[in-house]
């Protein structure tokens, strides 16, 4: 009831308001409002008129197209960023130290002496020495179905049109021809012949480089003796005996329990011979392992899982952390690992260290003195950038959480890449964590894994698929490192240094150490001056509406105020069409009763005659036909009441005197 009050009691106030129509309310406004333009173009003569209405409409029209432009400016939520440079007291970084090969080949040995036979035997053929110089004597035959697995090939380029694949441990070739390969890698399901292969034919010792023309490439098949396989090739027969061993180890170990293989790493005592942080002594007790794929058992200093970080109280080499590692080179993989030296890697307390994308490399017989500069990066969340602060909002599920390490891009991206080939392939790769209930990829069990790693691995669909789902972090903290070696021990020195460090680790008088084996590391702030990269808003509300402002006074001299009006206007603009829709409703209402009664209404004489009088009743003379109408009814006729009027004598007739 209040609510229908109200709304009477508007239209009264409407009805008392500026006008009745659009065109009054429109001069209404021109003359009152305290916009410039709008009054001149009626109060002024036809042609400054006309003038006036093109001006005020020209720079109406640049005011909204500003506008346009400032709105969509601060709805791009662009940032700009500052650089601070500060001066603190700061957190040592964690440091990560590995060897670059992952298990003690002693240790290893019997899980890869078969695979170790296999290459000797394929490189011998690759490199195909003069006959009668073989090295080919009485040995125990070779477990090709390990080969078959996984083979590698030789490509014949002789035909550049035409290449030919040959297999290299098959000596027998039937009719069925060779198989033809396309391309340095062809797409899956794209395998052109179906034929036997043969063994690479002998070249002879005088050919030239012309003449050797031949690839190796790593033959990956969907499951053994498909036709539907992808050949990787390499410019390199290294680089493809390489790649071929690493397939071909990560099979074999994924099947070894997790605690057999960091048992078959570098342990920490072995590893770490001498820590010095600052002047306080340290061993290999204050480091936290962890196990990495890539290279075996790692080892962390100043992680901060189990106590606080340290803070470094001075920069220099002085206050800095000194280590002292045996990297054991005479005990390497041969074919897995073709560098020698320790991996190393400075990063964030409670951060996972990815070494094979951010670690740099120490060489053996060095001292190794690394510079480091902090450099903080701040990023503006939603809606100024897609960055996360922890990895909730993250869609991709990090399996990295199992090591209780915070959110990073790269764990996010791995964990994705995981999750695809778990997915697809049924299995998930060794270099990576897995989920619960999942088993890695093995040749035994995933006969066809390699063929589906390899062909999720070169995805860009995949691959773009990830990095549209991962985020960077809000807050991160870089180090930059500058780098310098020196040959470390001396000449002159290294004797008295082998035998105190070969006595500390091995209680031994006799030299177990040599300079392939020993590395020297110096890790320390160069300064203590920080650089803060922070980013901040761009465009803000405050800038909006001065900008918006500024543009509607300079084009037409408004204010506020001015849109006030115009706020007003709009408003009674929609009450008087509100009250011409009632009107029109009302008005179509009535038309709609005319139609249903099409005689005019009965007057109220009528209405009231035929209430008293029941022998009136009005009849329709049209509802009866034309021979049957009825005579019209005999009545006294009204009296003629000028009769009963008094008149003078002279005025009566003859007649009169007659009557």
């Amino acid at each position: 009831m209040n609510l229908k009050k109200y709304f009477v009691r508007a239209l009264h106030r409407l009805q008392k308001g500026p006008g009745y129509t659009y065109k009054e309310l429109l001069v209404w406004y021109c003359d009152n409002t305290n916009t410039h333009g709008p009054k001149r173009i009626i109060k002024e003569g036809p042609k400054k008129k006309f003038i006036w209405f093109f001006l005020t409409l020209l720079f109406a029209s640049l005011v909204f197209w500003q506008w346009g432009i400032l709105i969509n400016t601060y709805l791009s939520y662009s940032v700009t960023s500052s650089l601070s440079i500060g001066f603190k007291t700061m957190k040592f970084p964690a440091v990560t130290v590995c060897n670059a090969n992952p298990f003690k080949y002693s240790e290893v040995k019997h899980l890869l002496k078969e695979l170790d036979r296999l290459i000797e035997a394929a490189l011998e053929r690759i490199l195909q020495p003069v006959p009668g110089n073989s090295s080919e004597t009485i040995s125990p035959p070779l477990d090709l179905e390990l080969w078959h697995q996984i083979p590698l090939v030789l490509i014949d380029e002789h035909d550049k049109d035409n290449p030919v694949i040959l297999d290299i441990f098959e000596s027998n070739q039937t009719a069925g021809g060779n198989e033809t390969a396309g391309g340095n890698q062809t797409s899956a399901g794209n395998q052109i012949s179906a034929g036997n292969q043969t063994a690479a034919p002998p070249v002879p010792a005088n050919a030239t480089s012309e003449e050797k023309k031949y690839k190796l490439a790593v033959k990956l098949c969907s499951h053994q003796g498909s036709d539907n396989c992808t050949y990787r090739n390499f410019t390199s027969a290294a680089q493809a005996v390489t790649e071929w061993y690493i397939l071909q180890s990560t099979s074999i170990l994924s099947k070894v329990p997790l605690q057999e293989r960091i048992r078959m790493g570098y342990q920490a005592e072995d590893m770490i011979l001498a820590c010095l942080y600052g002047a306080e002594p340290c061993n290999y007790k204050n480091f936290t392992q962890i196990y990495h794929p890539d290279h075996g058992n790692c080892y962390i200093f100043n992680w901060g899982m189990d106590e606080e970080a340290l803070n470094s109280s001075n920069p220099g080499a002085e206050f800095g952390l000194k280590l002292i590692l045996d990297i054991s080179q005479q005990d390497y993989i041969p074919y897995l690992s073709s560098a020698a030296g320790a991996r190393l890697m400075l990063h964030q307390q409670k951060s996972f260290p990815f070494l094979k994308d951010q670690g740099i490399y120490a060489m053996a017989g060095t001292e190794t003195s690394i510079g480091v500069l902090v450099d903080e990066l701040e990023r503006m969340g939603y809606p100024y950038s897609d960055c996360t602060v922890n990895g909730s909002d993250v869609p991709v599920k990090n399996l990295y959480r199992q090591y209780n390490t915070s959110y990073s891009i790269q764990a996010c991206l791995r964990s994705c890449f995981q999750n695809d080939m778990i997915e697809i392939c049924g299995c998930g790769h060794y270099m990576f964590p897995l989920p619960e209930g999942v088993n890695y990829c093995n040749n035994d069990d995933n006969p066809g894994w390699a063929y589906c790693y390899s062909s999720l691995r070169s995805s860009i669909r995949h691959r773009q698929i990830c990095i549209d789902s991962c985020k960077e972090t809000c807050n991160d903290t870089q180090y930059k490192m500058t780098i310098s070696m020196a040959d470390w021990p001396s000449e002159a020195s290294e004797d008295w240094i082998f035998h105190i460090l070969s006595y500390e680790r091995d209680m031994s008088t006799n030299v177990t150490l040599d300079r392939n084996g020993i590395i020297k590391l110096n890790i320390y702030f160069q300064e203590y001056n920080y650089r803060t990269i922070s980013e901040s808003a761009a465009t803000t509300i405050v800038w909006l509406l001065s900008s918006l402002g500024g543009q509607f006074g300079f084009w037409m001299g408004g204010s506020v105020l001015c849109l006030i009006e115009f706020g007003e206007i709009i408003i009674d603009s929609l009450w008087i069409t509100i009250i011409n829709v009632i009107s029109w409703c009302k008005g179509l209402k009535q038309k709609r009763a005319q139609a249903r009664y099409p005689d005019a209404p009965p007057t109220v004489s009528e209405l009231v005659e035929a209430h008293t009088n029941l022998g009136f009743q009005l009849e329709d003379t049209g509802a009866l036909p034309r021979d049957e109408a009825l005579p019209p009814e005999p009545g006294t006729p009204p009296p003629n009441y000028d009769s009963l009027r008094v008149q003078p004598l002279a005025s009566l007739g003859p007649d009169s005197d007659a009557e």
